[in-house]
């Protein structure tokens, strides 16, 4: 029988961190259902008993502990979520004492530090990449001059989403381009993307998967029959094989773990933001 948890990422800022983290963390452990809700901007005492509330509420619904996995900079609102009797993750408390040692400095407990825009430069080019990748999403615009990176794959293999994320946290412009029946059809790299070889990174997943994500689309369709997925799957494979493109399967991947792989493959490693 699996055994309910709830699990509540609260933060003074949008939580992007804690969630993250969280979820890392969470993907360590079968067995559970965990149940998750992001608390964001929990930045006053008044904001911090509220959440209190709703945590407790919810160790009560489940007759079990909750766990919060916390990333509240002022440990006054701290002080004031333990008293929901959650398990308390703090975040940055495991890695603060160590860097003020190292640094002889005390941290600069600042709401908001994690995310704020800190960098104008970085923030910049994080907003470019994220339009360059809007604007070359599934083969809108062809001119991939100042791409860092293509991803080439049949359609619904999540070119879109891992674009976005190599966009908004490594500011890298990616762009997308779908594999088309005709470009299938003749088992060779299209010609609009031989001149870009080196900055092209396969993508592929396995076709009951993709049968599945196509049919949420598009039910009952040819774009979603089997064995279309099948055939668009093995033709895509043999092409990537052919033509010595790096490939990974999406099948089982996180969008985190593909950007990761893409951006080491190809020599794009950035620090994230």
């Amino acid at each position: 029988m699996t055994t309910v948890r709830p699990v509540f990422y609260v933060s003074d800022g949008t939580g992007i961190t804690a969630e993250t983290i969280g979820h890392s963390l969470l993907t360590q452990f079968t067995g559970f259902s965990f149940i998750t809700d992001r608390l964001s901007f929990i930045d006053d005492p008044e904001k911090a008993a509220e959440a209190c509330d709703r945590i407790r509420a919810a160790g009560e619904r489940y007759n079990v502990r909750p766990i919060v996995v916390n990333s509240c900079v002022d440990q006054s609102l701290s002080v004031i979520l333990a008293d929901s009797g959650a398990l308390m993750l703090d975040v940055f408390a495991p890695f603060i004492e160590p860097l003020e040692r190292e640094l002889s400095s005390p941290r600069l407990a600042k709401v908001g530090q994690a995310h704020g825009m800190v960098d104008f430069e970085t923030y910049h080019r994080r907003i470019n990449a994220m339009n360059f990748a809007l604007s070359h999403d599934d083969g809108i615009a062809v001119n991939y001059d100042d791409a860092d990176v293509i991803l080439v794959a049949v359609s619904r293999a999540g070119k879109t989403p891992t674009c976005i994320y190599l966009a908004l946290h490594y500011g890298v412009r990616a762009a997308n381009y779908p594999l088309t029946d005709e470009d299938l059809e003749g088992e060779n790299l299209p010609p609009r993307l031989r001149n870009y070889r080196r900055k092209l990174f396969g993508l592929t997943i396995d076709p009951d998967r993709l049968h599945q994500i196509r049919q949420e689309r598009r039910p009952n369709s040819r774009y979603a029959n089997l064995e279309t997925c099948r055939r668009e799957v093995t033709v895509a494979e043999r092409l990537f094989q052919k033509e010595r493109i790096p490939t990974l399967s999406t099948t089982h991947t996180s969008i985190e773990e593909i950007s990761s792989k893409v951006l080491a493959t190809l020599g794009l490693q950035r620090g994230m933001y």
